[in-house]
């Protein structure tokens, strides 16, 4: 079976800093993309930031200079730092990516059970 597992979520006040981790695990071919998804209560789901291969990374406008994506060595863990965060940024962290799995016919994109960040003091 293949899996993505979030983990880093929490409760954190004003200012803090949470540090997200996705774990890919499975019978996996190769990871094109990992990426982090959220969604607010009320709101739609919005991208946050994108790992591409070969390291380019894209970041929606609310969080840039704040937030950063990176991915491990072997390319099957990605991870979201956030400092300075915001009330704004409390929402339902989903961790996503584009993954060819052996079996399959081509790449198909992958989501996790999401972990909570709530801002508040």
């Amino acid at each position: 079976q293949v899996q993505l597992v979030e983990s880093g979520g929490g409760l954190v006040q004003p200012g803090g800093s949470l540090r997200l981790s996705c774990a890919a695990s499975g019978n996996i071919y190769k990871i094109d993309w990992m990426g982090w998804y959220r969604q607010a209560p009320g709101k739609e789901r919005e991208l946050v930031a994108r790992i591409i291969s070969g390291g380019t990374t894209n970041y929606a406008d609310s969080v840039k200079g704040r937030f950063s994506i990176s991915r491990d060595n072997a390319g099957n863990t990605v991870y979201l730092q956030m400092n300075k965060l915001k009330p704004e940024d409390t929402a339902v962290y989903y961790c996503n990516a584009m993954m060819f799995i052996r079996t399959n016919l081509a790449s198909l994109e992958y989501w996790g059970q999401g972990t909570q960040v709530t801002v508040s003091s």
